[in-house]
Protein backbone atom coordinates (compact mmCIF):
# COMPACT_ATOMS: atom_id res chain seq x y z
CA UNK A 1 0.00 0.00 0.00
CA UNK A 2 1.10 3.64 -0.85
CA UNK A 3 2.57 5.44 1.71
CA UNK A 4 0.84 8.84 2.54
CA UNK A 5 2.53 11.98 2.47
CA UNK A 6 0.60 15.72 2.85
CA UNK A 7 2.26 18.73 1.06
CA UNK A 8 1.35 21.83 3.01
CA UNK A 9 2.62 24.38 0.64
CA UNK A 10 1.02 27.74 -0.50
CA UNK A 11 3.19 28.54 -3.43
CA UNK A 12 1.11 26.92 -6.29
CA UNK A 13 3.77 26.25 -8.85
CA UNK A 14 6.36 25.23 -5.89
CA UNK A 15 2.85 22.74 -3.93
CA UNK A 16 2.55 21.85 -7.64
CA UNK A 17 6.36 20.70 -8.19
CA UNK A 18 6.76 18.91 -5.17
CA UNK A 19 3.32 17.18 -5.39
CA UNK A 20 4.49 15.61 -8.77
CA UNK A 21 7.56 14.61 -8.25
CA UNK A 22 6.20 12.90 -4.72
CA UNK A 23 3.46 10.89 -7.19
CA UNK A 24 5.82 9.70 -10.04
CA UNK A 25 7.87 7.72 -6.90
CA UNK A 26 4.20 6.10 -6.27
CA UNK A 27 3.50 7.99 -2.74
CA UNK A 28 0.06 8.50 -2.22
CA UNK A 29 0.05 12.65 -2.02
CA UNK A 30 -2.63 15.08 -0.30
CA UNK A 31 -2.11 18.64 -0.60
CA UNK A 32 -2.95 21.92 1.61
CA UNK A 33 -2.61 25.45 0.94
CA UNK A 34 -2.95 26.75 4.41
CA UNK A 35 -2.76 26.40 7.76
CA UNK A 36 -6.48 25.34 8.89
CA UNK A 37 -6.68 23.00 5.66
CA UNK A 38 -3.47 21.66 6.91
CA UNK A 39 -5.25 20.71 9.92
CA UNK A 40 -8.26 19.39 8.28
CA UNK A 41 -6.50 17.10 6.15
CA UNK A 42 -3.99 15.79 8.55
CA UNK A 43 -6.95 14.58 10.59
CA UNK A 44 -8.51 13.14 7.75
CA UNK A 45 -6.02 11.17 5.98
CA UNK A 46 -3.50 10.62 8.99
CA UNK A 47 -0.57 10.55 6.39
CA UNK A 48 2.83 8.66 7.08
CA UNK A 49 4.75 12.10 6.59
CA UNK A 50 3.99 16.02 6.00
CA UNK A 51 5.76 18.30 4.34
CA UNK A 52 5.28 21.45 5.86
CA UNK A 53 5.95 25.03 5.04
CA UNK A 54 7.08 27.62 7.69
CA UNK A 55 5.18 30.80 5.69
CA UNK A 56 1.43 29.77 5.62
CA UNK A 57 -2.12 31.63 5.29
CA UNK A 58 -4.57 31.70 8.64
CA UNK A 59 -1.91 29.77 10.46
CA UNK A 60 1.64 29.40 10.12
CA UNK A 61 4.23 26.16 10.57
CA UNK A 62 4.93 26.39 13.69
CA UNK A 63 1.53 26.77 14.91
CA UNK A 64 0.46 23.95 12.93
CA UNK A 65 3.48 21.43 13.97
CA UNK A 66 2.19 22.35 17.63
CA UNK A 67 -1.25 21.49 17.17
CA UNK A 68 -0.39 18.10 15.16
CA UNK A 69 2.20 16.86 17.99
CA UNK A 70 -0.78 16.91 20.39
CA UNK A 71 -2.64 15.37 18.32
CA UNK A 72 -0.91 12.53 16.34
CA UNK A 73 2.94 10.68 15.83
CA UNK A 74 3.41 11.45 12.44
CA UNK A 75 6.73 12.42 10.65
CA UNK A 76 7.54 16.16 9.78
CA UNK A 77 9.52 17.70 7.45
CA UNK A 78 9.90 21.61 7.34
CA UNK A 79 10.38 24.18 4.56
CA UNK A 80 11.77 26.81 5.21
CA UNK A 81 12.35 30.08 2.89
CA UNK A 82 15.63 31.11 3.89
CA UNK A 83 18.95 29.73 5.80
CA UNK A 84 17.98 30.87 9.25
CA UNK A 85 19.25 29.42 12.53
CA UNK A 86 16.16 30.45 14.66
CA UNK A 87 13.72 29.05 12.19
CA UNK A 88 15.28 25.51 12.48
CA UNK A 89 15.36 25.87 16.20
CA UNK A 90 11.83 26.96 16.58
CA UNK A 91 10.91 24.31 14.34
CA UNK A 92 12.51 21.54 15.99
CA UNK A 93 11.24 22.69 19.65
CA UNK A 94 7.95 22.35 18.07
CA UNK A 95 8.38 18.91 16.78
CA UNK A 96 9.09 19.31 13.74
CA UNK A 97 12.05 15.80 12.74
CA UNK A 98 13.89 17.91 10.03
CA UNK A 99 14.09 20.79 8.12
CA UNK A 100 15.04 21.75 4.19
CA UNK A 101 16.06 25.06 3.17
CA UNK A 102 14.38 27.06 0.07
CA UNK A 103 15.70 26.40 -2.73
CA UNK A 104 16.33 22.61 -2.31
CA UNK A 105 17.28 20.23 -4.76
CA UNK A 106 14.40 18.14 -5.84
CA UNK A 107 16.97 14.82 -5.60
CA UNK A 108 17.79 15.71 -2.20
CA UNK A 109 14.29 16.44 -1.17
CA UNK A 110 13.55 13.16 -2.50
CA UNK A 111 16.08 11.70 -0.91
CA UNK A 112 15.15 12.97 2.42
CA UNK A 113 11.71 12.07 2.77
CA UNK A 114 12.50 8.16 1.55
CA UNK A 115 14.79 8.44 4.35
CA UNK A 116 11.97 9.51 7.07
CA UNK A 117 9.60 7.16 5.42
CA UNK A 118 12.28 4.15 5.80
CA UNK A 119 13.04 5.07 9.33
CA UNK A 120 8.85 4.66 10.04
CA UNK A 121 8.77 1.46 8.29
CA UNK A 122 11.79 -0.06 10.84
CA UNK A 123 9.89 1.29 13.49
CA UNK A 124 6.77 0.05 12.76
CA UNK A 125 8.20 -3.34 12.03
CA UNK A 126 9.95 -3.40 15.40
CA UNK A 127 6.72 -2.57 17.59
CA UNK A 128 4.50 -4.35 15.09
CA UNK A 129 5.96 -7.98 13.84
CA UNK A 130 4.45 -10.44 11.71
CA UNK A 131 0.39 -10.34 13.63
CA UNK A 132 1.03 -6.89 14.86
CA UNK A 133 0.14 -8.63 18.43
CA UNK A 134 3.89 -7.92 20.11
CA UNK A 135 3.86 -6.04 22.75
CA UNK A 136 7.45 -4.94 23.97
CA UNK A 137 7.33 -2.99 26.97
CA UNK A 138 10.74 -1.73 29.33
CA UNK A 139 10.89 -1.11 32.56
CA UNK A 140 13.62 0.99 34.38
CA UNK A 141 12.77 1.56 37.62
CA UNK A 142 9.83 3.76 37.73
CA UNK A 143 10.65 4.57 33.96
CA UNK A 144 8.34 2.32 31.17
CA UNK A 145 8.67 2.51 27.92
CA UNK A 146 5.75 0.87 25.59
CA UNK A 147 6.70 0.23 22.46
CA UNK A 148 3.52 -0.82 20.80
CA UNK A 149 1.93 2.49 22.20
CA UNK A 150 4.92 4.51 21.89
CA UNK A 151 4.33 6.16 24.99
CA UNK A 152 6.70 6.66 28.27
CA UNK A 153 5.56 6.30 31.77
CA UNK A 154 7.46 7.96 34.63
CA UNK A 155 5.58 6.70 38.13
CA UNK A 156 2.79 5.24 36.00
CA UNK A 157 2.09 8.17 34.64
CA UNK A 158 2.09 9.21 30.80
CA UNK A 159 5.06 11.80 29.57
CA UNK A 160 4.39 14.07 26.78
CA UNK A 161 7.39 13.38 24.51
CA UNK A 162 8.07 14.56 20.95
CA UNK A 163 8.60 12.06 18.66
CA UNK A 164 12.04 12.50 18.51
CA UNK A 165 12.20 12.89 22.25
CA UNK A 166 10.71 9.11 22.22
CA UNK A 167 13.02 7.80 19.54
CA UNK A 168 16.49 8.96 21.28
CA UNK A 169 15.00 7.57 24.79
CA UNK A 170 14.58 4.26 23.14
CA UNK A 171 17.94 4.44 21.20
CA UNK A 172 19.52 5.04 24.19
CA UNK A 173 17.85 2.24 26.24
CA UNK A 174 18.75 -0.23 23.83
CA UNK A 175 22.57 0.62 24.39
CA UNK A 176 22.08 0.60 27.79
CA UNK A 177 25.56 1.11 29.96
CA UNK A 178 27.63 2.33 26.21
CA UNK A 179 28.72 5.11 25.34
CA UNK A 180 27.42 6.40 22.50
CA UNK A 181 28.83 9.78 20.52
CA UNK A 182 26.56 12.22 18.84
CA UNK A 183 27.48 11.74 15.65
CA UNK A 184 26.59 7.56 15.91
CA UNK A 185 23.39 9.45 18.15
CA UNK A 186 22.70 11.90 15.41
CA UNK A 187 23.31 8.69 12.58
CA UNK A 188 20.74 6.30 14.10
CA UNK A 189 17.91 8.78 15.41
CA UNK A 190 17.97 11.42 12.96
CA UNK A 191 19.51 10.11 9.79
CA UNK A 192 22.96 10.39 7.98
CA UNK A 193 21.06 13.34 5.74
CA UNK A 194 20.48 15.34 8.80
CA UNK A 195 22.13 18.64 8.79
CA UNK A 196 21.05 20.00 12.32
CA UNK A 197 24.68 19.03 13.88
CA UNK A 198 25.22 17.20 16.93
CA UNK A 199 23.89 20.37 19.03
CA UNK A 200 20.62 19.12 18.01
CA UNK A 201 21.49 16.17 20.24
CA UNK A 202 22.68 17.71 23.57
CA UNK A 203 19.30 19.81 23.08
CA UNK A 204 17.49 16.46 23.03
CA UNK A 205 19.09 15.18 25.49
CA UNK A 206 18.36 18.24 27.74
CA UNK A 207 14.50 18.18 27.43
CA UNK A 208 14.41 13.95 28.14
CA UNK A 209 16.97 15.23 31.38
CA UNK A 210 13.91 17.70 32.26
CA UNK A 211 11.08 15.03 32.07
CA UNK A 212 13.07 11.55 33.30
CA UNK A 213 15.58 12.98 35.68
CA UNK A 214 14.87 13.44 39.44
CA UNK A 215 17.76 16.68 39.24
CA UNK A 216 17.93 17.53 35.29
CA UNK A 217 21.45 19.09 36.61
CA UNK A 218 22.51 16.49 38.21
CA UNK A 219 21.19 13.39 35.96
CA UNK A 220 21.55 9.71 37.16
CA UNK A 221 19.84 8.09 34.28
CA UNK A 222 21.52 9.89 30.87
CA UNK A 223 25.06 10.30 32.06
CA UNK A 224 27.25 12.76 29.77
CA UNK A 225 30.67 10.78 29.50
CA UNK A 226 33.12 13.73 28.31
CA UNK A 227 34.14 14.13 25.33
CA UNK A 228 32.37 10.61 24.15
CA UNK A 229 28.87 11.34 24.39
CA UNK A 230 26.07 9.79 26.50
CA UNK A 231 25.65 6.69 28.24
CA UNK A 232 22.31 5.89 29.75
CA UNK A 233 22.04 3.71 33.12
CA UNK A 234 18.63 3.04 33.74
Amino acid sequence: MAEKILVVEDEPALLETIAYNLTRQGYQVETAADGQKALQAARTHHPDLIVLDIMLPLLDGFEVCRILRQEMNVTILMLTARDDEIDRVIGLEMGADDYITKPFSMREFLARVKAHLRRVRLIRQEIDQDSGMIKEIFTYDNLTLDLTRREVLLNNKPLALKPKEFDLLLFLTRHRGQVLSRTLVLERVWGWEFSGGSRTVDVHVRWLREKIELDPANPKRIITVRGAGYRFEG
